[in-house]
């Protein structure tokens, strides 16, 4: 699968964002992104909805992907990490980053991210409760209240966008969500549903494909 990036300013900060739902910051060596929600396919299953186990291995193989082409030093995880209860996909990751060792994890904790300390202490993630200030970024989950001064990269509202093309036609994209204090993060995982409601003239929409990062 082809990495394609597209570079934006955000406070001075060159982000670059992909086509692969994660963000790249070149000055921290990080690579941000949100809402895995590892477990979710296995939760399904274990509920008696036939969900495929191919979906984890597809998320985990993209990530492995960016993860060679940017080979960060931290990994910021903004919430969501894990989606319900210990079970069999959250197993899958364990294993999966063994790997990685050598890379910094972090998590700032999401309303799904309820597995106890003892499962994040095994997989050697750094957890963060509510939020981290690092240069002029705030990352958290979810944002209700904007502190005037501040900028927030967030996620938990899994961003898309609706484009409509001749007569009925129209498609539903992932994006990035982009104002003067704000940077939402698509949801990693392709088992997700798109959220479309808010105004475009709110925000920049940076839609994504498999071959483009394009501003909508």
């Amino acid at each position: 699968m082809a990495v394609v990036t597209k570079r934006i300013e955000c406070k001075g900060e060159t982000l670059l964002l992909t086509n692969q739902r994660a963000v790249f910051w070149p000055q921290n060596d990080m690579l941000i992104l949100s809402d895995l929600h590892i477990g979710k396919t296995a939760h399904f299953r274990k509920s008696g909805v036939p969900i495929s186990s191919n979906v984890l291995q597809k998320d985990l193989e993209r990530l492995k992907t960016i993860i060679a082409y940017f080979r960060p030093k931290t990994i910021l995880i903004t919430g969501d990490l894990f989606h319900a209860e210990f079970n069999t996909d959250v197993m899958v990751f364990k294993t999966w980053m063994q790997q990685f060792k050598h890379i910094n994890l972090i998590l700032v904790k999401g309303n799904h991210d309820k597995h106890s300390f003892e499962l994040y202490e095994s997989l050697n993630i750094e957890i963060l409760p509510h939020s981290l200030k690092k240069g002029p970024f705030v990352f958290t989950h979810n944002i209700k209240t904007l502190v005037d001064g501040e900028f927030y990269i967030s996620g938990h509202t899994h961003p898309g966008v609706l484009i409509k093309g001749k007569g009925k036609q129209r498609i539903k994209l992932p994006c990035y969500q982009v104002t003067h204090q704000q940077l939402i993060l698509p949801a990693f995982s392709l088992f997700t549903g798109l959220n479309t409601n808010i105004p475009s003239n709110l925000c920049a929409n940076y839609a994504f494909t498999d071959l483009s990062v394009f501003k909508v």
